[in-house]
């Protein structure tokens, strides 16, 4: 889905009023009917995040975090099973996982001699069962699983779905016959069919959701030291560093342009994440591979579509229509045009 800048400032500033639940979520998509549901919650994730860094800051000094502790003390003392910690993150607006991180610091510091690690507050918001503590166990998990937009539930959902579009774009592109390079790790791939195993069980709880979250931290997940060669060890090895997606072996056109690397974004592009993304991926992959073509699976800005001309192409979707070099018997090289009926994805 493609918005003009006016369209997508209008989604964002109904934003501005609303708490990030999935009650709004739901009135957004009752407010912008013509606009599909993964596009909205895109938009609707990333304007919370720049919400959330705004007021970061406030929420981390000591005096904040020292009263946010005791209400929750006087909270739980009161009735330790009321999702104390939820409401109170709610009524000062922060995050619920963020919050929840706060108060378990603040709590282990009170409990320990040295300030936990921070890969020990890591493994405990992934599995709560670790915390020593069961009423604070309890509301930290209240808190992860009612957060829509941070904490390990939603990055590990994340990621899954933009591991899913990188495998529907290489499916795509195994089905146009185009070569290409690969820089996937067997690491990345496992966590990929396992994420989306769990996605596909209806069954599947929240805690054993969790449970497998704190299985990943924990070496479940094949060792990064195994020595199957893959095509991320090849480029690599030729000096490579940050890779796009998939490095086209044979370039081809797209709408003129020629192409030789493709990146994949399961998000809307709007204007913050892009410029962040060219500065720090694009105009590096422009730089060693030439120019390439990012697709925004959830749509972009159309006015951001701006630097074709010097070599980073915009997409919402697969190209249709692809113009590659093949074999002929008479002429040598030709070009081909590998074009068909758009599908639905």
């Amino acid at each position: 889905m493609i918005l003009t800048k006016a369209q997508y400032e209008e989604i964002a500033q109904c934003l501005v009023s609303v708490p990030p639940t999935r009650q709004s979520l739901r009135k957004l998509k009752q407010r912008f009917p013509s606009q599909s549901q993964a596009t909205l919650l895109s938009i609707f994730s990333q304007e919370y995040q720049k919400h959330i860094k705004r007021t970061h800051a406030k929420h981390h000094t000591p005096e904040a975090i020292e009263n946010y502790y005791q209400r929750y003390l006087n909270g739980v003392g009161k009735n330790g099973a009321a999702p104390v910690l939820l409401e109170l993150a709610n009524e000062v607006d922060y995050a619920p996982s963020l919050m929840a991180r706060i108060i378990l610091e603040r709590f282990l510091q009170g409990h320990e001699q040295t300030p936990p690690s921070k890969s020990v507050i890591n493994n405990m918001l992934r599995d709560p069962s670790q915390i020593p503590d069961g009423v604070l166990a309890n509301q930290v998990y209240q808190c992860i699983v009612n957060d829509c937009c941070y904490g390990p539930l939603v990055d590990c959902i994340k990621h899954a779905i933009g591991y899913e579009h990188e495998i529907l774009l290489r499916d795509l592109l195994l089905k146009k016959n185009l070569s290409f390079l690969d820089p996937a790790t067997p690491k990345e791939r496992t966590l990929l069919l396992v994420c989306l195993e769990f996605r596909r069980q209806s069954s599947v709880t929240h805690t054993s959701f969790l449970s497998f979250l704190g299985c990943t931290s924990q070496g479940f997940l094949p060792s990064q030291e195994a020595k199957t060669v893959t095509d991320e060890d090849q480029l690599r090895a030729k000096g490579y560093d940050k890779t796009p997606d998939f490095i086209l072996q044979v370039p081809v056109a797209v709408e003129g342009h020629i192409i030789h690397w493709i990146e994949s974004k399961a998000s809307f592009g709007d204007e913050c994440s892009h410029h962040a993304y060219l500065h720090g991926q694009f105009w590096s992959y422009w730089n060693r591979f030439g120019p390439g073509l990012v697709i925004y699976w959830y749509g972009f800005i159309r006015e951001l579509d701006c630097n074709r001309e010097r070599g980073i192409l915009l997409k919402a979707c697969f190209p249709t229509d692809i113009v590659t070099l093949c074999h002929s018997t008479q002429h040598g090289l030709t070009l081909k045009i590998l074009e068909e009926k758009p599908e639905a994805m």
